[in-house]
C-alpha cells in the first residue's frame, strides 16, 4: 500500500511575529490540504513561505502555491542515484 502524499512547512521567523507566523502557516496548511489530491501518492513536499507571505493575501499564496505546484507537477523527474540506466 502506498502512503498518501504528504506536505511539511517552513515558516521562519523572517515571515513575522509568531502570530503572523501561525496565521502564515494555518493558510498554507488549509491551501495544501485541498491540493493534496493532485500529487502522486508518496510524495512529500516542503512547503517554505517567503518573507512577503506575511502581508499576502489568502488569493496571493492561493495563486503562488498553485504556480509551485504546476512547476513542480510537469518537472521531468531526476535519477536520485545519478547514474545513467
Amino acid at each position: 500500500m502506498v502512503p498518501p502524499a504528504r506536505a511539511g512547512f517552513v515558516v521562519s521567523k523572517a515571515i513575522g511575529n509568531a502570530v503572523v507566523r501561525n496565521k502564515v502557516q494555518r493558510r498554507l496548511r488549509h491551501l495544501v490540504r485541498d491540493r493534496l489530491d493532485r500529487l502522486p501518492a508518496g510524495s512529500l513536499v516542503v512547503v517554505r513561505a517567503l518573507p512577503g507571505a506575511g502581508q499576502a493575501e489568502y488569493e496571493a499564496l492561493a495563486h503562488d502555491l498553485d504556480a509551485a505546484l504546476q512547476r513542480l507537477l510537469r518537472t521531468p523527474r531526476r535519477d536520485p542515484g545519478g547514474g545513467a540506466p
